[in-house]
């Protein structure tokens, strides 16, 4: 269901907090140098060649873009204010760079994350400026709209959200990408839980001319298939993520969120498979948690501590609500 969001103090604050983690969870900065690299988790070669790059050239944009990027992948609280330093020095040096003012919105949406309800408040109005900012400076920056999107459907409207301007959005990028216009559309169906359209609505985008758009559909359509496991519709989400692993077999989606289906179900044997298929091509925390809760539905104890314990070391790191159950659960399997 939708948050209901009024001007009463304290109210909107919950669902400002998890826009802020939205943004940057879906929609990492458009394709740059390093991009490639990052993709592939080679995080200290990035580091290093970043770092030999500003040497030479300080104010080399792909250089603080990844720069802002290997920042929020380790998610560091304290590196936060360090982060927001690198993408305004982006932008004072390139101001006309629509990538700079995206990685700064990224880079706020995590502070206000990190910091907060109050801190949420305090940047909500400058992550909206900076995605409206790379979005005036280059119309095709579909990352930036889509996040742009999500500000719009999840922030109250005092602060500058709301559906009609979520609307106008998707109006303004028809007429840039028709196909981009359709994807924003289905996000807002997603959002008004009219899951059938948003269903058919991101299905019948073509999106094989460009990675943007493939990106923005597969985060989508892995939204709905999420959102049908959370209705307990299991039968809906396995039909969603098996059309994923059909269309992107080569992405991560698809596979994580069949395991996720399955374990949820209590069909751990059906879901570690599938699971571990996930790890293959994109290894992160959410999966090596799918797996501790397969492993111990399962009854092995050892490989379920194993599986939890990477969890809890894994960088980006788990949500904080799942990193407190996973510590307990550890507890609980050590003693």
């Amino acid at each position: 269901m939708k948050p209901q969001l009024t001007l009463t103090p304290l109210i909107p604050l919950v669902p400002l907090v998890s826009l802020a983690a939205a943004l940057f969870a879906s929609n990492i900065a458009t394709a740059h140098e390093y991009d490639a690299l990052l993709k592939a988790k080679k995080y200290a070669e990035v580091e290093k060649a970043v770092a030999t790059k500003l040497t030479s050239e300080p104010n080399n944009p792909d250089a603080l873009i990844a720069k802002t990027e290997l920042i929020l992948i380790e998610g560091k609280e304290s590196r936060l204010d360090e982060a927001s330093k690198y993408a305004e020095q982006c932008i004072n040096a390139h101001p006309k760079n629509s990538e700079c003012h995206e990685a700064l919105g990224n880079v706020l949406g995590t502070k206000a994350q990190k910091g907060g309800v109050m801190s949420a408040i305090g940047y909500v109005g400058k992550i909206r400026d900076s995605f409206k900012k790379a979005i005036e400076l280059d119309p095709n920056n579909f990352s930036a709209r889509s996040s742009l999107m999500q500000f719009y459907l999840q922030a109250p409207s005092f602060v500058g959200g709301g559906t009609g301007k979520a609307k106008d959005l998707i109006v303004e990028t028809i007429k840039f990408s028709p196909a981009a216009g359709a994807l924003l559309q289905a996000s807002l169906d997603l959002q008004d839980d009219n899951i059938e359209r948003a269903t058919s609505g991101a299905l019948a985008v073509n999106t094989s001319n460009s990675e943007a758009l493939a990106r923005q559909q597969r985060n989508i359509l892995s939204g709905i298939g999420h959102a049908q496991v959370n209705a307990k519709k299991f039968a809906e989400a396995e039909r969603i993520f098996r059309e994923l692993t059909q269309r992107f077999p080569d992405a991560v989606h698809g596979y994580f969120g069949l395991g996720k289906t399955m374990q949820e179900q209590g069909k751990a044997k059906d879901a570690i498979p599938l699971l571990e298929k996930a790890m293959t091509i994109d290894a992160s925390a959410a999966i090596f948690y799918r797996l501790g809760k397969s492993w111990q539905l399962l009854g092995d104890k050892v490989k379920a501590l194993a599986a939890f314990e990477k969890a809890l070391n894994f960088k980006p790191e788990l949500p904080k609500k799942t990193k407190s159950e996973v510590e307990d659960l550890i507890k609980s399997l050590k003693s």
